[in-house]
């Protein structure tokens, strides 16, 4: 009990050192890896966000990891995140092991419960979107997505008669839509 409430000057000090280091060196990092590192996360980058902070707190707290380790051990981390974003970026057959697709949740103001199911969204959840977004009936709605981020994304229906081709990447689409967007994707294509 005595050693929870123990005070050594020395590694006060030393903890206070090495996060400062510690800190600008990640900050440095993050700097040259570029904004990918900070966006809004997706299980990816959610992954390494929580490795860089374990490691952070490793490094500053334990006697047997150095600064020097730490930073290395971090570097190593944002690096094999930055392979791994131009390798997904490059094949696309490993986007969906790296990375969730973003999926439909409503189309033309009705809910694709297999996908709610399968994302386990609520209704309720929906519907506070939709008023945070300021509409006042899911009817105004073309179609609501769970995007890779975890972020519900709400657009609008603009009687526009137009195909929506911001869902051309989007799961679970209604066969209809899935159809026209595949036939329109073809035609552009090919003329």
């Amino acid at each position: 009990m005595n050693e929870a409430f123990s005070f050594d000057i020395t590694n006060v000090i030393g903890i206070l050192v090495s996060s400062v280091i510690i800190y600008v060196i990640v900050i440095l990092y993050l700097r040259v890896m570029g904004k990918r590192s900070t966006s809004e996360l997706n299980g990816f980058d959610w992954i390494v966000t929580v490795s860089i902070g374990s490691i952070f707190a490793s490094t500053v707290l334990l006697d047997n990891i150095s600064v020097f380790e730490g930073a290395i051990n971090i570097l190593v981390l944002l690096i094999l995140q930055f392979i791994t974003t131009k390798l997904v970026y490059r094949f696309k057959g490993l986007r969906g092991i790296v990375k969730s697709n973003p999926h439909l949740l409503l189309y033309k103001g009705k809910f694709i419960d297999e996908n709610l199911k399968k994302e386990r969204i609520l209704k309720s959840e929906i519907y506070a979107e939709v008023r945070q977004k300021g509409f006042k009936s899911i009817k105004q709605i073309y179609a609501i997505v769970l995007e890779t981020n975890s972020k519900i994304s709400v657009i609008a229906d603009d009687d526009d008669e137009s195909i929506g081709f911001s869902l051309s990447d989007v799961m679970g689409l209604p066969d209809g839509l899935k159809d026209d967007l595949q036939e329109h994707s073809e035609g552009e294509t090919n003329g």
